[in-house]
């Protein structure tokens, strides 16, 4: 199992290398894996369904082989059943071993036998969608917020035209100082992470928390009108990395840990 295991964290490094990121894991040893999943479902008991799953089976299973502080995001308009989960690995070879530790774990199998043993006709999700992210200098682990019911999370995605063009961004946020200044302004970082694997790279993504929606406006307000952005925001060097946002409101529910 052990040798297993070494040779998918192997394979799993010689792809992140090709990909120009294998100094980043090495220097960084401490920042986390981000992995961000979006779980499709149908509405109603479905939808409930995979929610028990992920409460009672899941999540205490995920923080047994030490993936701890695991979000699940609704969207906040309330418009679609679908759920966003984030797992922060302690490092690549944990990630890359994550599946083979959970399915080795008894009381995984055991507790979820009811969700894992559904026929095909009737699954647990529609499917799942998942991208892979190394989390930046600046907010090199998960950033656990106060809890309080009418917290927003923003969860945001910029999506760059050529590789030069997003590692600049990446760069803004960690030497530029924009992470910094988003601190300064009231908004608090969740995670930023540059996508290694998922859709629309290069990209990276990063959620933020504010206490309500009245904070949320307030804070950007604030971060646009500063004379820190817009310092920053003018420098050549920063030019055009941005060519395409995604932008989502979510909410915890009850079982997430963040």
């Amino acid at each position: 199992m052990m040798q297993r295991r070494r040779i998918l964290g192997m394979a799993c490094l010689a792809l992140l290398m090709a990909a120009g990121v294998a100094r980043s894991v090495e220097e960084g040893a401490a920042k986390q894996i981000l992995e961000l999943r979006l779980y499709t479902v149908a509405a109603g008991e479905k939808r409930q369904r995979l929610v028990d799953f992920l409460a009672k089976v899941a999540i205490p299973a995920w923080n047994r082989i030490g993936i701890e502080t695991v979000g699940v995001f609704e969207f906040a308009d309330g418009k679609r059943p679908d759920l966003y989960v984030l797992l922060p690995h302690k490092s690549l070879e944990a990630f890359a071993t994550s599946r083979q530790r959970l399915l080795a774990d008894a009381e995984f199998l055991k507790a979820g036998a009811p969700y894992l043993d559904l026929p095909k006709k009737d699954p647990l999700y529609r499917r799942v969608e998942s991208s892979v992210m190394l989390a930046f200098d600046q907010c090199p682990k998960v950033e656990v917020p106060k809890k309080a019911e009418t917290r927003v999370f923003q969860l945001r995605t910029y999506e760059s035209h050529s590789l030069k063009k997003a590692d600049k961004k990446i760069d803004m946020f960690n030497a530029g100082g924009e992470i910094a200044l988003f601190r300064e302004c009231g908004m608090q970082p969740v995670f930023f992470g540059q996508t290694l694997a998922g859709a629309k790279m290069p990209n990276l993504t990063y959620m933020l928390v504010f206490e309500n929606d009245e904070a949320r406006q307030a804070n950007w307000k604030k971060f646009i009108e500063s004379a820190g952005w817009k310092r920053l925001k003018g420098l050549p060097v920063y030019r055009d990395t941005v060519s395409g946002i995604t932008n989502l409101f979510l909410r915890p529910i009850a079982c997430s840990q963040l």
